[in-house]
């Protein structure tokens, strides 16, 4: 069946001329001694001369790790080291603002945990981590 499908189609094309080949590329002659050869002898013409090593790359890395370092890092640590002192330093009777908005009083701070009273008898557990602040003392509204 395919010879008949193929039996009205033209002769196939003759191959194309292969192509001549390259010329050789020969190496450059070997320095005379005393002669000196420029740096950039084996690259093209029109080719810009290459920059001394990775060493140009890494320096303006190490200047956006130090600002970042110092802008953002160092700050945040500081913060982060005076919330636990004064989580540390936290006792019974302290009014407190929790990660999901409680705020309550400390009734009982064990060595995890803190007891605290968020309505008139209602007194929750809940983690000493979760401690954001101490709640902002609400001045007594004026008549």
């Amino acid at each position: 069946m395919n010879s008949l499908l193929f039996a009205n189609s033209p002769a196939p094309a003759a191959p194309a001329p292969a192509a001549p080949a390259a010329p050789a590329v020969t190496a450059a002659p070997a320095a005379q001694a005393g002669e000196v050869q420029p740096a950039d002898a084996d690259a093209p013409a029109g080719a810009p001369a290459q920059q001394g090593g990775g060493f140009g790359m890494f320096v303006p890395m190490l200047l956006i790790f130090a600002i970042f370092y110092f802008m953002m890092i160092k700050p945040q640590q500081r913060k982060e080291k005076e919330r636990r002192k004064m989580i540390q330093e936290l006792r019974a009777g302290a009014k407190v603002v929790f990660a999901g908005g409680f705020i309550g009083t400390i009734v009982e701070a064990k060595e995890k945990t803190f007891k605290i009273e968020i309505a008139g008898d209602v007194v929750v557990e809940v983690a000493r981590a979760s401690v954001q602040g101490l709640a902002a003392e609400e001045a007594p509204e004026a008549k």
